[in-house]
């Protein structure tokens, strides 16, 4: 069963814990306490503990690196109405520690259209929260739900004003 009445562009609650990705289709990322878990078809998964993750998150969709900004060609269509809607892939790139390495998890996109202010407080806030070095918060879900509550219905402009709401929606919690 998923919630999406509270998500934030692909991260939604799904069975108690957040996932980024639609966990009914074959790939998408799950935050638990211990860390992130990787979700493959013909795969047991990956696990990666918070403490391995390091210099924040980042966010891609349709293309694992698109030519310019974060949004390849498929991401861009799947949000339109119509046949593509909900199709293609997202990505989230992280660089670990011990041994250090660049990772990108690939998740499946939902049917439902990602608000581009979603997308973007998504990467604020997990590179925020990773960068003060409490990582381990994003796999409270209580903690990271009343977050999410706090800066899903916001709608500032520019990426001033973006940040300042995820380090007000974080303090608010902290």
């Amino acid at each position: 069963m998923t919630d999406t009445s509270a998500s934030l562009g692909p991260l939604e609650l799904s069975n108690g814990s957040w996932v980024v990705g639609d966990s009914g289709k074959d790939h998408w990322v799950q935050f638990r306490r211990d860390g992130l878990y990787q979700h493959e078809p013909g795969s047991e998964g990956q696990p990666i503990p918070w403490s391995r993750i390091m210099l924040g998150m980042n966010l891609t969709m349709g293309g694992k690196y698109p030519a310019r900004g974060s949004n390849g060609f498929g991401g861009l269509l799947g949000g339109l109405p119509g046949p593509w809607r909900g199709h293609g892939s997202g990505y989230l790139h992280m660089t670990l520690r011990h041994p250090y390495e660049n990772w990108i998890a690939r998740f499946d996109r939902h049917p439902r259209h990602y608000p581009g202010a979603h997308l973007v407080f998504l990467q604020l806030l997990t590179t925020q929260v990773i960068d003060a070095g409490q990582a381990h918060l994003l796999g409270d879900p209580e903690w990271l739900g009343r977050v999410v509550a706090r800066l899903a219905p916001q709608r500032p402009r520019g990426w001033r004003g973006m940040r300042e709401a995820v380090t007000r929606a974080v303090e608010a919690e902290a």
